[in-house]
């Protein structure tokens, strides 16, 4: 059964995998790893990652190596942490998109009689 992704989702989370693209061995590993952090599945991301390396799409660049050891590593750590916030905050917008969409779709259904909210017969009955 095949999962239709919108288009944010798919730009987001190949966004996402190319960010952290040099921090695994492979697309298929970083596929993997993040393909269930934003409700994806790894094969699709793979592919997905894949042809955006084909069609040009390059990792974020690496750091300058002219600066000293000590401030290299400290703006590694920066970007690292940069990056898994801004990862955390992709994570926290597809969720929410996700959530909007069901809960439209859960009001569609009240107003067709489908579902139906209990929660107020429940108050009123303890009332």
């Amino acid at each position: 059964m095949s999962k239709r992704y919108p288009p944010e989702v798919r730009e987001k989370a190949v966004r996402l995998a190319l960010e952290r693209l040099d921090e695994y061995e492979s697309p298929y590993a970083a596929a993997k790893a993040i393909g269930p952090m934003v409700d994806v599945h790894y094969e699709t991301l793979r592919v997905w990652i894949k042809k955006a390396l084909a069609e040009g799409s390059r990792p974020a660049a690496q750091p300058s190596q002219g600066l000293p050891p000590a401030e290299r590593e400290e703006l590694l750590r920066l970007r690292k942490e940069v990056r898994d916030l801004k990862q955390a905050n992709e994570i926290l917008k597809l969720a929410s998109a996700f959530f909007a969409r069901e809960l439209c779709a859960t009001r569609r259904r009240v107003d067709r009689g489908g579902v139906r909210d209990l929660s107020r017969l429940v108050v009123a009955a303890a009332g």
